[in-house]
């Protein structure tokens, strides 16, 4: 092989190595940037997840004192005070030793 033809092949290749080292660059740069977004949007949504999870968690602690508050109505219920009241205000009955005194007209 003649000095000339060497030459021309070394162009050749330093040519297609730098094609090939501005191809990986351009791929490499597109995923940082393709990375870069989705990572962006991944941030927004663990925001939106994080201020969602406080919601619910104020959500769970009033659920839960609604349910302190029926568990102690529950009870109420079934003592002996409660039936009295509800006899008295909705059927008007009384205890055999009270007296009913009613206004004049």
């Amino acid at each position: 092989m003649s000095r000339r033809s060497r030459s021309k092949r070394r162009r050749r290749e330093k040519w297609g190595n730098r094609m090939a080292m501005f191809g990986l660059t351009l791929v490499v740069g597109s995923l940082a940037v393709v990375v870069g977004i989705r990572g962006g949007s991944l941030r927004e949504k663990d925001a939106q997840y994080q201020i969602q999870e406080q919601q619910l968690e104020a959500q769970l602690e009033q659920e839960k004192q609604r349910g302190e508050a029926l568990e102690e109505e529950r009870v109420y219920v079934q003592t002996k005070q409660y039936i009295e009241k509800v006899a008295k205000e909705k059927l008007g009955l009384v205890n055999p030793d009270e007296i009913l005194l009613k206004p004049s007209e």
